[in-house]
């Protein structure tokens, strides 16, 4: 078995920017499959982990979703705001608690028992960042509040309550083209948590 450790050795790495999250430049000689070292450069984007959480209501059949503007798909060319499951940054919280947290704020929602779906790096060839992906069940008593988020963070979010099946229409047709919502919105259907 190959030790990765002993293939990769960091030449430098330089600071770009420091500003929402940390940008830098790494230079480093990596061992190919031949044997022959090549020297790389990369440059790597760290706001660090994040947590995320599909909120389902199995007796109901729905799934609590937010829609928020974000500015990188909107230059991208996606002129409308996400609809997204909820989700933050990790901070210096653990991702249950980060989760909890979250989901009160954004959605106005307590989430008790919160199951580990997937921990995945979202775009690995630039953001260091890992997601660890939640579901939770909610009930119509679990309301805390309107949720919304954080005026002073930038946020302006709307919570959607959307039958399982017009949100898994969505994110077939392109309604719903955020990659965490995606991924947890197929995992509960792979595992039959909507199912009646």
């Amino acid at each position: 078995m190959t030790d990765w450790n002993d293939r990769i050795r960091l030449v430098e790495t330089v600071e770009l920017s420091r500003n929402w999250g940390k940008l830098d430049r790494n230079v480093f000689d990596y061992q190919r499959s031949d044997g022959s070292w090549q020297r790389q450069t990369r440059e790597t984007y760290d706001r660090g982990d994040g947590a995320a959480v599909l909120a389902y209501d199995p007796d109901r059949g729905t799934v609590l979703l937010i829609r928020q503007f974000r500015f990188p798909a909107w230059k991208r060319g996606h002129h409308e705001p996400l609809i997204e499951v909820c989700a933050g940054l990790l901070d210096a919280d653990d991702p249950v608690t980060c989760i909890k947290k979250e989901a009160e704020e954004e959605m106005g929602v307590a989430i008790d028992e919160p199951e580990l779906a997937i921990a995945a790096f979202m775009s690995p060839g630039s953001v260091v960042e890992k997601l660890h992906l939640f579901v939770a069940r909610y009930r119509p008593g679990d309301r805390r509040g309107a949720g919304g988020g954080h005026v002073s963070e930038g946020e302006d979010i709307e919570v959607l309550e959307l039958p399982f099946e017009e949100a898994m229409a969505m994110s077939f047709d392109g309604r719903i083209c955020d990659a965490k919502t995606i991924m947890l919105l197929h995992y509960a259907a792979l595992k039959g948590l909507l199912a009646r």
